[in-house]
């Protein structure tokens, strides 16, 4: 049974295009409201094509999607209602001006017109000075902004960015995640795909990754990175070591070619926890080891992911 905080319930959903490729592999998962959920994966891991048939865009060989209560296929007009798409193509018609088209897209989901809020829209994505500029006129990070007023212009409940930021300037990306959380306070709930791992590292509350058609982990970001990172502790020393003591750290701190560097690493959340730096640190002292300094570093989520898909490949 779907969880009553899911926004976005999969089952068992299916793909597999006339060419016999099967984009998509008996995918599970569920979407809770008002979260940012980051779905990482390699080119061609399935992303596009799931966030295709969340969408409608793409229709299912088997399998079910509901988003906001509504089926996917069976209540395609309500559940494409719920939905904005930024999608990676930077498509729209290029002789519309900014404003006629985020109107445009506002009524093509049977809104009635709303000139405050598509006001607001353009505010936020910093049109509105573009407003009655044709599309082919603006900048590409500018008609970037305009995929996002389209995406925006019907109140979606739940927004899809796919790749959003890919070529684009720091300052829209700056903007555009500024934007996110606004979204998100207002209960919106976000689904991302990013090349960018460090934005989802920074935005994300939950991570999902996909390879080869098949959702192979989704965790809550910050347990991810203590359940999958590592953490490595360095410890200068003031003299050189010929051999490091074999029962420090059970034997698994290593030194350095010129004697001067301890390092330890270790699985998870163990190393990163004060108690554990502090434990090593008075078994080198207990040993009359003198040291000058002491770093610790942990692994990023593109470490995880690029460790995730390597087992999995």
């Amino acid at each position: 049974m779907p969880s009553v905080d899911s926004v976005v319930t999969v089952t068992n959903l299916e793909k597999t295009y006339a060419s016999g490729q099967r984009a998509l592999k008996s995918i599970n998962l569920e979407i809770e409201r008002g979260e940012i959920f980051a779905l990482l994966g390699p080119n061609g891991a399935g992303k596009t094509t799931l966030i295709g048939v969340i969408c409608g865009l793409v229709r299912p060989t088997s399998g079910k999607v509901i988003a906001d209560g509504q089926d996917i296929v069976s209540n395609y007009r309500a559940a494409r209602a719920k939905i904005g798409l930024v999608p990676q193509e930077l498509a729209t018609d290029m002789f519309e001006r900014v404003w006629d088209t985020v109107s445009f897209s506002r009524g093509l989901f049977g809104k009635a017109p709303d000139p405050a809020h598509i006001e607001r829209v353009l505010r936020d994505l910093s049109l509105w000075d573009r407003k009655n500029s044709k599309i082919a006129a603006l900048s590409g990070g500018m008609k970037r902004r305009v995929l996002i007023a389209k995406a925006l212009a019907h109140e979606p409940r739940i927004l899809f960015l796919d790749e959003p930021t890919a070529g684009v300037d720091v300052e829209l990306r700056r903007d555009m995640w500024a934007l996110v959380r606004r979204l998100r306070e207002q209960g919106v709930t976000i689904i991302l795909t990013t090349h960018y791992i460090e934005e989802a590292e920074e935005m994300a509350d939950r991570v999902g990754v996909i390879d080869k058609g098949e959702i192979i982990l989704v965790e809550e970001k910050n347990a991810l990175m203590r359940k999958l990172g590592q953490t490595t502790v360095t410890i200068g020393l003031k003299q050189p070591l010929s051999a490091a003591p074999a029962d420090l750290a059970s034997g698994r701190v290593l030194l350095s070619s010129d004697g001067l560097t301890l390092s330890f690493t270790q699985d998870g959340a163990g190393a990163a926890e004060d108690g554990g730096v502090a434990d090593l640190l008075k078994q080198v002292a207990a040993h009359g080891i003198d040291f000058k300094s002491v770093t610790m570093s942990r692994s990023s989520l593109e470490d995880i992911f690029v460790n995730l898909v390597g087992k999995g490949g």
